[in-house]
């Protein structure tokens, strides 16, 4: 199971759905609604491609994942969009992309290739090509245009574009978006630049606080590689699980491609175990959900995975000294600080 940032889901969401819809869109990804947005924050990419399908049932999706990417901004990705406006061109930005594109997604991976004339800018990502996935293919090359134009001293407008999947039933969209040829059932999701875009400097290019970055970065992702993040895919999975009720180790476990026994045994190796995660992530998800007065008392009890609200009561007394009504009471968002 790849992991994606939860930036894209709340971007995504935000662009789609009417704003007293999106909790309950998060929550079903395991993400605390009222929490602030943290690009570090992961989700499951299967989970992702799910929420983006039920709500494309929704919607008219062909210009979703345009309007998606014109609305993402490089200080949302945190040190990594800084190193983006930072690098003294487009090349240098894509380049850092490339590098650390594993900081925000185990599931994409980036290569820059030259050609005649043209560098190609091509994302990779593997798996059926489900209608989630192909929204998130094209939610991210638009927001890597839209970001190149941020920085870019001029126009930026690629020279075309291609995504391995149909085209929808009218391509207007694109083509005003990106305003280039735009090209569907091609042999790879990319875009094509030409050199004079990307050795046009950007705007806020600076080379002291590229090296900050850059090592900052560099140990970020080193850290990235050493931590296999199991705890936060457990904590996930019993999250999108416990609507349907208390899940079992053995039905997490398959979730994550393991066996229980092997499951356990990784668990045993990083000092966790399954029963501390599942009350942890209940009662991170009541506090998250209790800060929502979207959520009634029984909903919080349902989506934490509780049969009766009596039960839910009794938890959440025992977890934090206090019943939900008294927490909720505490922490309404008019009350006097």
């Amino acid at each position: 199971m790849g992991q994606i940032t939860s930036l894209f889901a709340h971007k995504m969401l935000v662009a789609a759905v009417p704003a007293e819809d999106v909790p309950a869109y998060l929550a079903k990804l395991g993400l605390d609604p009222a929490a602030p947005w943290d690009p570090k924050q992961m989700i499951p990419d299967t989970a992702y491609y799910s929420v983006l399908e039920e709500v494309a049932a929704r919607i008219d999706p062909t210009d979703w994942p345009l309007r998606t990417g014109a609305s993402m901004r490089c200080d949302e990705y945190g040190a990594l969009g800084l190193a983006w406006k930072a690098a003294p061109n487009l090349l240098g930005s894509l380049t850092r992309v490339a590098r650390f594109a594993r900081l925000w997604t185990t599931v994409v991976d980036y290569t820059l290739q030259e050609d005649t004339g043209h560098m190609r800018y091509v994302l990779h990502r593997t798996g059926p090509r489900r209608l989630g996935l192909r929204l998130s293919n094209e939610t991210t090359l638009a927001s890597t245009v839209a970001l190149a134009r941020q920085v870019s001293e001029g126009p930026f407008v690629p020279r075309a574009v291609f995504f391995q999947h149909p085209a929808p039933k009218t391509t207007d969209h694109h083509l005003a978006f990106f305003g280039c040829p735009v090209h569907f059932d091609a042999t790879e999701d990319a875009l094509h630049l030409s050199p004079e875009s990307l050795a046009r400097p950007n705007r806020l290019g600076d080379e002291g606080i590229t090296q900050f970055l850059l090592a900052h970065l560099e140990s970020e992702l080193a850290q990235a590689a050493e931590d296999p993040s199991l705890e936060r895919q457990t904590k996930d999975a019993i999250a999108r699980a416990l609507s349907g009720g208390v899940p079992k180790m053995a039905e997490i476990a398959s979730g994550l491609g393991m066996s229980a026994r092997s499951f356990h045994r990784r668990l045993a190796e990083h000092g966790l175990s399954f029963q501390s995660l599942t009350d942890t992530t209940r009662r991170d998800l009541a506090e998250g959900l209790l800060r929502d007065p979207a959520y009634s008392l029984a909903d919080v009890a349902f989506l934490t995975g509780f049969s009766e609200q009596s039960a839910f009561t009794r938890a959440f007394k025992r977890w934090m000294g206090r019943t939900p009504a008294q927490f909720r009471k505490a922490h309404r968002p008019d009350r006097p600080r």
